[in-house]
């Protein structure tokens, strides 16, 4: 028998049949779990009635999501709207002989919503559209129209601030942290929900980084992973200053491996040439379910592709909002796939996505056992989540033992067109993971 062992040994480390995997080859596979593709809920604004009616719903189904929330109106809140910057005083009294151009647009928009009056909020969001459009001319028109307005007592006093931060209302910080004990993801959509291509530098950093300084006060640093700047803008200048201040942006991500198809795109991911393409689409009111499902469709039948579901409004509160019903629908057409795609958040996709780029593995076989070594040259504090490996392994094996470290696991063995493989968890930058099976079976005599 020691001589028989000893060349099925040889066999499965030395020889591969043509188109068959080599015992011990180890890859880490494209989605979490061996999935065909990954989908991620989305909700902006954080408006009170995604947590009242979809939320439930999303619990009731096992579904994830992202939830960007304004966080200058919570209460309890240390970080609230202000203009950085010189008194508006002396800003409103050089309107009068100045007009608004484009040394000064980027102040005065900065400011608009901070004159001591009442609406002219509108005005800066309006503004900052038209500067990212290019229509800079429009938008200094309006600004003139606004200190003018605010010079001959057009407004009455007081501050208002913008809906979306009106329809939070009802939430507490409390209400989130218990949420995202559940699971679920929340992250930073602004202080104040500003049109931050309107505003100058200071003041985009004020939004972003006291976001995430009041995030990160009230419910932690892992909750300060993943960011989206309003209105999903992707401008230049706003993006340059929030990738410094946010690992993750749903707005942009320009990974060299990643095709980006934004919301307003009419491009499908029919033609990718990257490992990865994340595919936006918004629940609107544009939006009938059977086109929602189609996108479902798609991202089952693909392997590269993440589906990123934006929604706003939610039973009548926020903007283009949507019946729970129709979500509930759509939610459950989400889980029929459940053995073919992983949901999860923005940003455990995102760190997964970035985790296998970085990643490396190593395989060796000693003693009929198999070693595999996975390590990956990111921040391991902040990337921390497992990988999925897929193994082949001897064709004998009907189930393996995974141990890394402390962790033990039994796996069942699978079959497919290159040989027998195994699906495990794994993590990166840790402990040696050692796979163990049943003896190998002697190969057949062909007569």
């Amino acid at each position: 028998m020691k001589p028989l062992f000893i060349a099925v040994i040889i066999c499965v480390s030395t020889v591969m049949v043509k188109g068959q995997a080599v015992t011990g080859q180890t890859t880490v596979t494209k989605w979490q779990y061996g999935k065909n593709g990954a989908v991620s809920i989305t909700y902006d604004d954080g408006s009170y009635n995604q947590f009242k009616y979809a939320l439930p719903v999303m619990e009731r189904l096992g579904l994830p999501a992202t939830f960007f929330i304004v966080t200058g109106g919570m209460p309890g809140s240390k970080y609230h709207g202000q203009f950085i910057g010189r008194p508006v005083k002396t800003i409103i009294a050089e309107s009068a002989t100045i007009p608004t151009n484009a040394q000064n647009f980027l102040e005065r928009c900065s400011a608009a919503g901070y004159l001591g009056y009442k609406g002219t909020i509108t005005y800066h969001t309006k503004a900052a559209g038209l500067y990212d459009d290019g229509k800079t001319d429009q938008a200094f028109k309006l600004m003139d129209e606004l200190y003018a307005k605010v010079r001959h007592g057009g407004f009455k006093p007081g501050y208002q601030p913008c809906d979306e931060v009106l329809q939070e209302k009802g939430s507490t910080w409390e209400d989130f942290r218990r949420d995202a004990a559940k699971g679920y993801e929340f992250a930073s959509h602004s202080i104040t929900h500003a049109g931050m291509p309107g505003l100058d530098s200071v003041n985009i950093v004020y939004e972003l980084t006291k976001s995430k300084e009041e995030i990160r006060n009230q419910m932690g640093e892992k909750y300060t992973f993943s960011s989206e700047v309003p209105y999903g803008y992707e401008n230049a200048r706003v993006m340059s200053i929030a990738y410094k201040i946010y690992p993750a942006l749903r707005n942009r991500m320009p990974e060299p491996w990643l095709t980006e198809l934004d919301r307003p795109s009419k491009k499908t991911p029919a033609v990718n040439d990257r490992d990865y393409v994340q595919w936006q689409r918004e629940i609107n009111t544009r939006a009938p379910l059977q086109l929602m499902q189609s996108w479902v469709d798609t991202t089952v039948a693909r392997n590269d592709t993440w589906l990123v579901l934006v929604i706003h409004g939610v039973e009548g509160l926020g903007y283009e909002a949507r019946p729970v019903s129709l979500l509930d629908t759509y939610f459950q057409y989400i889980k029929i796939f459940d053995k073919k795609l992983w949901v999860a958040t923005f940003g455990d996709v995102t760190k997964y996505m970035r985790e296998r780029e970085a990643a490396a593995v190593q395989s060796e076989i000693n003693n009929g056992k198999l070693k595999i070594t996975l390590c990956q040259s990111l921040d391991k504090k902040m990337y921390n989540l497992p990988l999925t490996l897929k193994t082949y392994v001897p064709y004998g094996w009907k189930r393996v033992h995974v141990k890394q470290g402390k962790r033990l696991q039994s796996v069942k063995t699978n079959k497919d067109k290159k040989g027998t493989y195994l699906l495990y968890q794994a993590t990166p930058n840790s402990e040696p993971i050692t796979l163990s099976g049943f003896k190998y079976f002697p190969p057949q005599t062909v007569e």
